[in-house]
């Protein structure tokens, strides 16, 4: 044997042990860090199936950077701190707030009080914005009226009619002397070109960018996205829901590409809890603490909701609207209604889903017919069945495309917000939702829910089955990369 292959030996020993090495560092840390037990399996057997490869997809994929980032970033020092909360309310006394008939959402209340380590506030007043049409003036009224600071958080800002019509709107209220902060994701702000920070720049407004990187890192952590919509305005006024900032919601402009979706406007002290979850996105992303009576003034009672701001995200606040959710679905006595643009629930969702179908509860599930992302739609229409086989109903709606994100319980509780019904809002994206216990506002959601329901078409197990086998087969493959999309 020659020097040189010699020195070919030693190199492939050498690279077997990195691989080696490799594939027990990545595999180790898939059993100790993976919190489902199958998808830590099906890592671990792809790793050492292609040893490189799979340790390099499981670092680049399967470890959630976001959240050592935001631990490297923050430290102990740049920890928000709102103001004590005004107006907390004991879990327990929803029971004296609903009716007799809904008493029994006292538990949830309990439940999401350690779930969420937020209180539970009173004096609340949340008002529906159907579609950009009422959403859109709504808001800009209020930032044109706005005297001390706006805070707004947009995971989509585009370069168009509506996003210009903000922009010249938060470049007024900088020149009379308002506070204004802008933060849009960074992916997001990629969703129009040229992009509408150059306005923004132009109108001298401050703004940011959430968590911006590299395009091939973009690419790859696609997911770990701020999809929060927030507005408040001098601390009192707060707006949030699904709405972005695009022309597509704007439905009486006619635009090209229509989008149906609910907004809300908030007022009362948890309009504070917008506020302290923006001010710590905003703390995350600048470093700049926010704080005084120009962004968190004393908040008086506005009216009867009981509310909490619910945020989410792939950080301390992990998980806290997936237990949510589970908690409300097992909380249902009578009727669970749920509108989501992307049902594409996990298995443990599936099963409260249809215990409550078992327990007599009418599930219905409001999705659009027609999908703006056809991969989507062919991964949740694989999953149909688990839901249809024991009761569940499902309603499609026809066209516009429904971006409306809303679940409601028996009566008397709302969430509403910014998550769908996903794996990437609930396990991978920073979202906002308010959970609400009101009879009328669930009322009024309902009704719009039942309206929707009546225009649209059910859909069954039989026309489930009935798809074809190519079809079968394209929706299956779609759902094997449900934890993506």
């Amino acid at each position: 044997m020659d020097w040189t292959q010699q020195l070919l030996a030693v190199a492939g020993f050498l690279l077997g042990l990195i691989t080696l090495g490799l594939a027990l560092f990545a595999s180790g840390h898939a059993l100790l860090y993976r919190r489902d037990s199958r998808s830590a399996a099906l890592w671990v057997g792809f790793i050492w199936l292609a040893p490189l490869t799979g340790a390099l997809l499981y670092y680049l994929f399967g470890i959630n950077r976001l959240r050592r980032h935001a631990a490297r970033l923050r430290g102990e020092a740049d920890d928000f701190h709102p103001p004590p909360p005004s107006a907390p309310c004991p879990a327990e006394a929803v029971a004296d707030h609903l009716p007799g008939a809904q008493s029994h959402l006292r538990a949830l209340a309990v439940t999401v009080d350690r779930v969420s380590a937020r209180p539970l506030l009173s004096g609340n007043r949340v008002e529906p914005l159907f579609n950009g049409d009422a959403a859109y003036p709504a808001m800009l009224a209020a930032i044109g009226g706005a005297r001390e600071s706006v805070s707004l958080a947009s995971y989509i800002f585009d370069h168009d009619e509506a996003g210009l019509a903000f922009a010249e709107a938060l470049g007024a209220a900088v020149k009379r002397g308002v506070e204004v902060r802008v933060l849009v994701d960074a992916t997001g702000a990629r969703y129009s070109w040229p992009s509408i920070l150059r306005v923004l720049r132009a109108q001298n407004v401050r703004h940011a960018r959430f968590h911006p990187t590299s395009p091939l890192w973009q690419l790859l952590s696609t997911n770990l996205r701020c999809h929060r919509k927030i507005m408040v305005v001098d601390g009192r006024i707060g707006f949030t829901g699904g709405i972005n900032i695009r022309a597509g919601h704007w439905l009486g402009k006619n635009p090209p590409h229509p989008v149906r979706d609910l907004h809300f406007r908030l007022t009362g002290p948890v309009v504070a809890e917008l506020q302290a979850t923006f001010a710590d996105d905003w703390l995350f992303v600048t470093h700049e603490t926010l704080q005084g009576e120009r962004w968190f003034p004393d908040l008086a009672s506005a009216g009867p909701v009981l509310a909490r701001g619910i945020p989410d995200g792939p950080d301390e606040d992990f998980e806290r609207l997936r237990w949510t959710i589970l908690a409300a679905l097992t909380a249902a006595r009578r009727s669970v209604r749920i509108a989501t643009p992307y049902f594409l629930p996990d298995p443990t969702i599936i099963a409260a889903l249809n215990l409550a179908v078992l327990r007599g509860v009418q599930v219905d599930i409001l999705l659009p017919a027609r999908n703006n992302l056809p991969f989507v739609q062919w991964a949740s229409t694989a999953l149909w069945w688990q839901v249809l086989q024991r009761g569940c109903r499902i309603w499609l709606s026809p066209p516009p495309f429904d971006h409306t994100k809303i679940i409601l319980v028996d009566g008397g509780w709302t969430l509403l917000g910014s998550a769908n019904l996903d794996p990437r809002s609930l396990r991978l994206n920073f979202e906002f939702n308010v959970e609400c216990y009101d009879p009328a506002l669930h009322d009024t959601l309902a009704a719009w829910f039942d309206d929707m329901a009546a225009r649209s078409r059910q859909t069954s197990l039989a026309e489930v089955d009935a798809r074809s086998l190519p079809v079968k087969l394209r929706d299956g493959i779609a759902r094997l990369w449900t934890p993506f999309l």
